[in-house]
């Protein structure tokens, strides 16, 4: 068989991809070694696909080469890919600011790119295991459970390393080392954390119950909600910070992001001295975390009014409520990331057309690379705008 263009992993990026070089007169196939197309794209954002984010800018993601990403997403922005989905009649919500969600299954995502692959004319095989990539004159060849195949090009959309139940493999990272390139450190992100004792028994016990939170670390912020559950922390709010985070560092959470704790506590003894501490904070928060707070710092049968609280004790309460330092013991790793950090280092890579430098017949495109955007959409706009910047130039 013989390929003008063939690309590896039909995911996000890799769907994008063949589309996009068929569209430019290319003969082109698209290999999986799973039995389903975009089984990462069926299973994301609760499997409504939070399919990019309004908002996008290249200060959403991360990586050692911050203006890597730019070109790309200049040239293909979500407002594009939001063209598609309509021209496909795909009906969508806006469920934070930015964050464009699939109105009701994911498969609508995975439709549009496969009927897309289908117009184009890309041929996609599925169930393939891929044995070897190899140079061969000025072009490359595959050796795979379906036989050899001859290529012009080779594109690596393989992905990371993040939920290996869904086929995750490192194939991507062992592609680039083979032809030379230096591959980043990766290691899980968007993912929940996990606790030590005592902490962990603590939360499992507040299991989910969901507060939203200011969280810093390493001089990023973000402000989410956080879910207690029965390893640690989860939600929006822990899933951002995880992308910063490094063992051994605490998180500063601030359960009242609204709000200056010391001043309102003052205020409130002094307004309603008979008011009891408990009854101050189940106006701001859940009840179970109520009685979690006040069980894990004074008797939980408190029953002095505020008015007897001295003014170092209120202190004490606004420090655990506006800087409360948490240590996690790790995160959930693997099994339940939703994207690497880290992976093949761009240095190598054009930011233009997606070639190795020195080698045009071999790309990287998406996940693979060591670009990761924040929750929210964004890993997803970087596989179309990597997608379709190396499938138009293939």
């Amino acid at each position: 068989m013989t390929y003008d263009v063939v690309v590896i992993g039909a995911g996000a990026a890799g769907l994008m991809c063949a589309a996009q070089a068929g569209y430019a007169g290319r003969r082109v196939l698209l290999l999986d070694h799973a039995n389903k197309a975009g089984k990462k794209i069926l299973m994301s954002g609760g499997g409504r696909c939070n399919f990019t984010n309004l908002a996008t800018t290249p200060q959403h993601f991360y990586s050692e080469n911050p203006y890597f990403s730019i070109s790309a997403l200049k040239r293909y922005r979500p407002e594009h890919f939001v063209e598609l989905v309509e021209r496909h009649g795909v009906d969508y919500v806006e469920k934070a600011p930015g964050q464009l969600f699939c109105a009701t299954s994911a498969k609508d995502i995975v439709r549009v790119l496969l009927t897309e692959c289908e117009w184009a004319g890309v041929d996609v095989q599925l169930k393939t295991r891929i044995d070897s990539v190899e140079r061969k004159g000025d072009g490359m060849q595959l050796t795979t459970s379906q036989g050899s195949i001859d290529a012009g090009v080779v594109v690596v959309a393989s992905g990371g390393l993040s939920i290996p139940t869904m086929g995750a493999t490192g194939f991507g990272y062992d592609i680039a080392r083979q032809f030379g390139l230096e591959v980043l450190p990766t290691r899980p992100a968007l993912v929940p954390f996990t606790l030590s004792e005592p902490w962990k028994s603590r939360f499992a016990e507040l299991a989910g119950v969901s507060v939203d939170v200011s969280v810093s670390c390493r001089g990023k912020s973000f402000l989410e909600p956080m879910l207690f559950t029965h390893r640690g922390v989860s939600g929006p709010a822990m899933l951002q910070i995880s992308s910063v985070w490094q063992t051994g560092d605490a998180l500063t959470l601030n359960l009242l992001p609204y709000e200056d704790a010391g001043e309102a506590l003052r205020y409130a003894r002094d307004a309603t001295p008979k008011r009891q501490l408990s009854t101050w904070l189940g106006e701001r928060f859940p009840k179970r975390l109520v009685q979690a707070l006040m069980s894990w710092y004074v008797d939980a049968q408190e029953t002095r009014p505020l008015a007897q609280y001295r003014n170092s004790e209120l202190e004490d309460w606004a420090a655990r409520l506006n800087a409360w330092k948490l240590k996690p013991s790790g995160t959930e790793g693997w099994r339940t990331a939703e994207v690497t950090l880290g992976g093949v280092d761009t240095a190598a890579i054009s930011s233009k057309d997606f070639t190795v430098k020195g080698l045009p017949q071999l790309r990287f495109i998406g996940e693979v690379l060591d670009v990761t955007g924040e929750l929210g959409g964004f890993n997803f706009q970087w596989a179309w705008a990597s997608g379709v910047a190396c499938g138009q130039a293939c």
